[in-house]
């Protein structure tokens, strides 16, 4: 019954030390998942920006290619 009195003053029900439990698991969780989520968005921004050029997303492709290819042609000559 005293337990029951312990946790009556808390909305959660929680005593105190198992708010501070709680509160130290969530946070660490939150921080893991949001460096897990920066990673992400770096890798894909890597992998196709947000924001293409002027002439679009497949423009960069192709110039990236036909530049290959000139700098290959060029070194093959």
């Amino acid at each position: 019954m005293a337990d029951m009195d312990r946790k009556a003053g808390s909305l959660s029900g929680l005593t105190e030390s198992e708010a501070r439990e709680f509160h130290g698991i969530f946070v660490t969780s939150f921080l893991a998942f949001t460096a897990i989520a920066i990673v992400a968005h770096i890798l894909a921004w890597m992998w196709r920006p947000w924001l293409p050029s002027a002439k679009g997303y497949g423009a960069q492709v192709i110039d990236g290619a036909t530049t290959t290819f000139a700098s290959l042609v060029t070194f093959l000559a």
